[in-house]
């Protein structure tokens, strides 16, 4: 939706196929996937950007420039310099818009290394060809930028210029020397220089006052209180919500939620517009409609507003000893790619305003030990017209899109943790029926296998007899997929992929679309555990009755209509990709299974089979102490915060991660009083509550607990924990306990409460410019 790019095929150029390896090497893998895994399709997106470019370069800039051929899977390799020269384009494309000027300075000096043509113009700074009484200052390489601006104006500069962090004083408010004129001055620094994006502030619109820009503060904090007020567990209201409030903000006719998925296409989630205008709710895109080169940018500079699509972009002139073209990366005024430009025109849209979304990104991605950041997504702002809103209305969208991103953050982690709750029951109970049944029961019973992940059929191959739920193959094509699996993939413990057809199956034309994509678990040498997934195709639904598929787009325009066709066609042969937490639910499940059978294996399996009485129990105690070890395992290793009270409230359980934000060891919380001696006053009740209701069965969640920390490190500050708290019960089904799985929340609610103090936001910006999808 941003940048037409265009080849769908790309985000899905790898195979989206994978391996499992030995128990040891898989939990190897599984700490460093996601990481190599998103260089991996970063480094792929690239290319087919790169091949984009070139061809919409080689077309006239887009006249000849065919769309629907472009989206067309191409296995042609992109040669190095056609990739240099793609990003230096995006980059250092050396053009900006004209609803502003840029002056770049040599930060020693004060002088003019590069100007935007329009500079001298909107500055008053033309050459005069009747003389006047004070000759007028011309602007040119090597002129000292301070004559330029009133002598207050100059006096901001040079303090900005000795700032460390430039970017925190934005905008400065200053004055052409000749005219008077005011200007919102967006500093930031490049490598040679200073940057100088000069935004005019046209004093007599009401919005560009100072005391415009505080009444944006103000709406932006009512919007902030509007998603904190929300309730829990609803991420679609959330979304909901901060489009109607950013729409309510910047006045523009349609503001939509975008949303990344895990293979890099993009969905609008959410949208709010004009009543006249057609809805893209629900519509699905590629994932190079926006460039992977944009997506980088965005966790820099995470606004983009392009005020006028069909303006002519004006010419940057700089020094000729500089030895490459000037990095406009940073830069408020930078130009958008004829590409962009040309998609934005047929769609309707000729303004835009573009918010990225950062969430926290997976633990192993971090760098340095320091959080790493990941684009969920954007808010994307469309309007009918040319658009122009000034700097202090987007850094007030900018600090919304922050509380945003926490809460969303927040929300997601939640969920994550219920999912993760679910992953563990559903576990225990396929364990559970295991120790109790012969093991078809993990499909011929309710819950069975397919309530482990989002899947369209099931099916367990043991002992050569096949016992399929749901859609799957036949009992003669699981055979050949048996075989298969077999003959190409028997040094590792199983594949997953989002279709059969490109892991190389030969088969897989004869599955049709109703099996596309296929996890498979090998549990013994012959036997396994097989869940499948139909094409993506029935999964994609178009967003109102205007977008019905028999619609015809012209192949040629670059419409957002005509970018979900191609993403069908890309995706008819696929399913949805299998995500990081499914395949850690699959591989725990295998792991449990691998050392509840090794024993059954050896002897044939014929203890459980013939249920002889004194070899099931035997067997039995083998297969819950296996069980209890990944149990075990799970808990103690699971990113979020997990412990357990016995029937009188003290501590029998304590996984590393409440050790860690707590500085309290395992060995020394067992024991203590959850209620009396690890939380707050204040929570004290709300601790009470919530163990009187689990005791009985009631089960709370989305529950804040303030916690004590006991180490010097941690200096006596709380920790703010969000928890739901479950039942504890024994094989026989009593309660025994209380099981918290919680969420730090702690960062946010400092955050919040900094907020709520101060009532307005500072005026500063902390995030730097802007930059173009």
């Amino acid at each position: 939706m941003a940048s037409a790019s265009g080849q769908a095929a790309a985000a899905q150029s790898s195979s989206g196929t994978s391996n499992f390896r030995s128990p040891g090497q898989q939990q190897n893998n599984r700490n460093s996937t996601p990481a190599a895994d998103s260089v991996s399709k970063a480094v792929a997106q690239y290319t087919v950007d790169a091949r984009l470019h070139a061809v919409f370069e080689q077309s006239e800039s887009g006249k000849s420039f065919d769309y629907s051929q472009s989206m067309r899977t191409t296995k042609d390799s992109v040669p190095d310099q056609q990739i240099t020269a793609y990003l230096s384009k995006i980059q250092r494309g050396g053009h900006i818009q004209p609803f502003g000027c840029t002056i770049a300075v040599d930060e020693s000096t004060f002088a003019v290394i590069a100007y935007s043509e329009n500079a001298r113009d909107l500055l008053d700074l033309m050459p005069q060809s009747v003389p006047v009484m004070e000759r007028r200052e011309i602007l040119t390489v090597g002129t000292d930028v301070r004559t330029l601006f009133s002598p207050s104006s100059s006096t901001l500069l040079e303090k900005a210029f000795g700032a460390r962090e430039i970017t925190l004083l934005n905008p400065i408010w200053i004055h052409s020397k000749i005219s008077g004129k005011p200007f919102y001055a967006i500093l930031h620094r490049i490598d040679v220089g200073v940057v100088i994006d000069l935004e005019p502030a046209r004093t007599e619109d009401p919005a560009l006052s100072i005391a415009g820009a505080v009444q944006s503060q103000k709406l932006a904090v009512r919007a902030i209180s509007k998603l904190q007020s929300l309730p829990g567990g609803d991420i679609k209201l959330l979304c909901d919500t901060v489009v109607e409030s950013v729409k309510e903000l910047t006045g523009y006719d349609r503001v939509m939620v975008y949303k990344f998925h895990e293979d890099e296409h993009g969905e609008v989630l959410a949208e709010s517009k004009r009543e006249d205008l057609e809805p893209y709710i629900g519509l699905h895109y590629p994932a190079t409609d926006i460039p992977q080169a944009s997506r980088f940018l965005f966790k820099q500079n995470r606004v983009r507003m392009i005020v006028d699509c069909h303006a002519t972009p004006v010419q940057v002139i700089q020094d000729e000893g500089l030895m490459q073209p000037l990095c406009l990366v940073g830069s408020t005024l930078r130009a958008p790619h004829g590409c962009h430009s040309q998609y934005m025109a047929n769609m309707g849209s000729i303004a835009s305003l573009a918010l990225a979304v950062i969430i926290n990104g997976n633990d192993d991605e971090a760098i340095g030990g320091r959080s790493s950041m990941k684009l969920w997504g954007l808010v994307v702002c469309h309007h009918t017209s040319a658009r122009c809103i000034p700097f202090p209305l987007r850094y007030a969208c900018e600090f919304l899109m922050q509380a945003f991103g926490l809460q969303l953050n927040m929300e997601l982690q939640l969920a994550a943790q219920l999912l993760e709750k679910h992953v563990l029951r559903t576990q225990t109970l396929l364990c559970d029926m295991l120790l109790r049944d012969t093991p078809t029961g993990i499909v011929t019973q309710s819950p069975s296998i397919m309530n482990l992940v989002k899947c369209d059929g099931a099916a367990l191959y043991y002992q050569d007899k096949y016992y399929p739920v749901g859609v799957t193959p036949t009992e003669a094509q699981i055979k050949d997929i048996v075989e298969w699996l077999l003959s190409s993939h028997g040094t590792s413990t199983g594949l997953s992929t989002d279709s059969l057809g490109d892991a190389g199956y030969p088969g897989a034309a004869s599955l049709g679309d109703a099996v596309c994509g296929m996890a498979a678990a090998y549990i013994t040498k012959r036997d396994f555990l097989f869940w499948f997934r139909s094409h993506t195709a029935k999964e994609v639904k178009w967003g109102g009755a205007k977008h019905h598929p028999e619609d015809k787009d012209d192949g040629q325009r670059m419409h957002p209509r005509s970018s979900f066709k191609a993403f069908l066609e890309v995706v008819k042969s696929r399913s949805l990709p299998w995500d990081n937490a499914e395949m850690d639910a699959i591989h725990s499940l295998q792991l449990i299974l691998r050392d509840s059978f090794k024993d059954a294996e050896t002897n044939n399996l014929k203890a459980v089979t013939e249920n002889q009485h004194g070899d099931l129990e035997i067997q039995g105690i083998d297969e819950l102490s296996s069980v209890a070890r990944e149990m075990v395992r799970l808990i103690e290793t699971a990113t979020a915060p997990i412990f357990a009270v016995d029937v009188n409230g003290c501590i029998n359980g304590w996984n590393a991660k409440i050790a860690e934000l707590t500085g309290l060891s395992v060995e020394e919380a067992t024991g203590k009083s959850l209620v009396h001696d690890l939380v707050y006053e204040e929570s004290e009740e709300i601790v009470d509550k919530l163990l009187i209701h689990a005791l009985r069965g009631e089960e709370d969640k989305n529950v804040e607990i303030k916690l004590r920390t006991f180490s010097p490190e941690h200096d006596n500050k709380p920790v703010f924990v969000v928890v739901n708290a479950c039942s504890s019960k024994d094989y026989t089904n009593n309660i025994v306990g209380v099981c918290f799985v919680g969420q730090d929340v702690t960062g946010q609610k400092v955050m919040i409460t900094h907020v709520a103090g101060s009532g307005t936001v500072p005026w500063k910006n902390s995030l730097g410019g802007a930059v173009e999808i």
